[in-house]
């Protein structure tokens, strides 16, 4: 399962690497478009992280409380 969550993750991180080249490439960028897809693309990378350390992330911790 936690495979699962990791390869799920990964796929998630590079699309939405190819979707901020994308925006980034127009010739006018929306910067609130590029700053919200690099939010994402860290709180994916920090989840990845947690994932391949089997680590819980301490609001999902709070959720079962």
């Amino acid at each position: 399962m936690n495979q699962d969550r990791v390869w799920r993750l990964q796929n998630h991180h590079r699309w939405l690497e190819q979707r901020l080249r994308e925006e980034s490439r127009r010739p006018n960028p929306d910067a609130f478009i590029i700053q919200d897809l690099k939010r994402k693309k860290l709180l994916v990378k920090d989840e990845l992280f947690l994932a391949e350390s089997h680590i819980a992330p301490a609001w999902r911790e709070l959720e079962r409380a």
